[in-house]
C-alpha cells in the first residue's frame, strides 16, 4: 500500500515515515498543502496522513480541496488541537477519521488498516482468491489452514495483486503501489519478489497462481 504523509515537523514527518515503511508501507511525504495537492494528482495513493496544521492551504482547505475535485482516497487527519470544534471541522471537510497528538502508532496502524477497508472501492475483511486467503486487519495469509510467513513488503505485493485478481498488474503499478515515490531502482525489483511469493504461496501447494503477462505485468488468477 503507498501512503502520503503531509507533514511539516520534520520530527514527526520522519517518526510516521519510518514506522509506516517497517510496516510495509511506500512512503511519500509532503510538507505543504500545496505539495500535498500536486502529489495526490500525480500519484495513487492508499491512504493520506494529513496534518491540520500544515502551511497554506492548511490541512482542512486540502482535504475539501481534494473531495471538491473528486478525490476520494481515505484521509486520517492529525493535530495537536483536541477540541470537538477542530475534529467536526476535520470531518466536514471530508477527512475519514480524526487523531489527536500525542498518539500511539500503534492506534494510528490500526485506524489506517481500518481506512484501507473503507476505500471507495468498498473491501471485504479478507481478500480471498481460490484457497488463498489475506487478512488486511490481521495481516496474515493462508493457503486453506496453512498458514504462510511473509516479509512486509512481500505481504504489501501479495495485497495489491489479491485486490485486483484476474486483472494484469503492470511492473510500475506495483512499484507505485509497493514502493515508494523516492524510489529509484529498477523494474527487476517486482520480478524478485514475485519470485519470493511464488516461492512461499504457490509451489509448496503445486500451484501456479501468480502468472506473468509477458512483457507487461503479473495478475494473480484462481488455477491449479
Amino acid at each position: 500500500m503507498r501512503a502520503l504523509i503531509v507533514e511539516d515537523d520534520p520530527a514527526m514527518s520522519t517518526m510516521l515515515t519510518r514506522g509506516l515503511r517497517r510496516a510495509g508501507y511506500a512512503v511519500d511525504t509532503a510538507a505543504t498543502g500545496t505539495d500535498a495537492l500536486w502529489k495526490i494528482s500525480e500519484n495513487a495513493y492508499d491512504v493520506v496522513v494529513l496534518d491540520a496544521m500544515i502551511p497554506d492551504p492548511d490541512g482542512f482547505q486540502v482535504c475539501r480541496r481534494l473531495r471538491d475535485d473528486g478525490h476520494w482516497v481515505p484521509v486520517l487527519m492529525l493535530t495537536a488541537r483536541d477540541s470537538v470544534t477542530d475534529r467536526v471541522r476535520g470531518l466536514d471537510a471530508g477527512a475519514d477519521d480524526y487523531l489527536t497528538k500525542p498518539f500511539a502508532f500503534a492506534e494510528l496502524l490500526a485506524r489506517l488498516r481500518a481506512l484501507a477497508r473503507r476505500e471507495p472501492a468498498e473491501r471485504p475483511a479478507e481478500l480471498r482468491v481460490g484457497d488463498l486467503v489475506l487478512n488486511p486487519a490481521t495481516r496474515t495469509v493462508r493457503r486453506g489452514e496453512v498458514p504462510i510467513e511473509l516479509s512486509a513488503k512481500e505481504f504489501m505485493l501479495l495485497n495489491e495483486l489479491m485486490r485486483r485478481p484476474g486483472q494484469t498488474l503492470s511492473r510500475s503499478h506495483l512499484i507505485d503501489h509497493v514502493w515508494d515515490f523516492a524510489y529509484e531502482g529498477g523494474s527487476n525489483v517486482v520480478d524478485v519478489y514475485i519470485r519470493y511469493l511464488r516461492d512461499k504461496v504457490d509451489r509448496p501447494f503445486d500451484r501456479q497462481t501468480i502468472v506473468t503477462v509477458r512483457g507487461v505485468g503479473y495478475r494473480l488468477d484462481d488455477t491449479a
